[in-house]
């Protein structure tokens, strides 16, 4: 029997979660914060922007425990990856939380900017503007601990045999191009999350993966 199957079965449905999740709040939070003028309507849609935080806050949640849940399944085989995967995650996960801080400032920036005029309310767009670009920032920092993350896991993946390899070998190429795409946006490249895409199909397919296979029970087992 394979001990870590419970694990698995948690592991993927966090895999789902966080991406239906996140692409939630995403969606949400942009649709108000990317309009022109946007800290007019901030107020009248602070429900929203609340709401979108807290399903970002929810993936946050599932970061860490991703970590802790990987933890022992990866340090049989590795304990130094298991201790960085797990230290990564943990700070991918306080980027994140870094993040929906400087989304939720936006709620009483605007309520602020209802109530100014001149050149009070030309500072509250400069600072609302600020806020967003410091928001992007510690996303894109979020998505380079993740990306090193998921090199160092898919690659023990790979190695222990805990899952196919060809899933193994999608989800190394996946996060390699979160990682490399991360430290562009840094530095200033524009890639529209793009570089997301291969690693994010890929954490849906093995969150399915895991909830329906589990782990490799024979890799496990003799790791253990």
């Amino acid at each position: 029997m394979n001990k870590f199957r419970t694990t698995a079965k948690i592991v993927g449905a966090i895999y789902i979660a966080g991406m239906v999740v996140g692409i939630g709040g995403n969606m949400l939070i942009l649709s108000i914060l990317s309009a022109p003028e946007y800290l007019s309507t901030v107020t009248a849609n602070s429900m929203m922007i609340a709401f979108g935080a807290v399903l970002w806050l929810m993936t946050v949640a599932g970061d860490a425990a991703h970590g802790v849940l990987m933890f022992p399944v990866l340090k049989p085989h590795s304990e130094r990856v298991a201790v960085g995967y797990l230290g990564f995650r943990i700070v991918d996960a306080v980027f994140i939380a870094i993040m929906v801080l400087f989304i939720l400032i936006q709620i009483p920036l605007g309520s602020e900017y209802l109530k100014a005029e001149g050149a009070d309310s030309f500072f509250l767009e400069s600072l609302g503007t600020l806020l967003i670009k410091a928001n992007l920032c510690a996303y894109h920092i979020a998505m380079l601990m993740l990306g090193i993350s998921g090199v160092m896991l898919c690659y023990t993946l790979y190695t222990a045999k805990l899952i196919p390899r060809f899933l193994s070998v999608w989800g190394f190429a996946g996060y390699a191009v979160i990682l490399f795409g991360s430290v562009l946006e840094i530095l200033g490249f524009d890639l529209q999350s793009i570089h997301t895409i291969p690693g994010g199909l890929w954490e849906l397919f093995a969150g399915g993966w895991l909830i329906v296979k589990g782990f490799n029970a024979t890799a496990s087992e003799s790791a253990g």
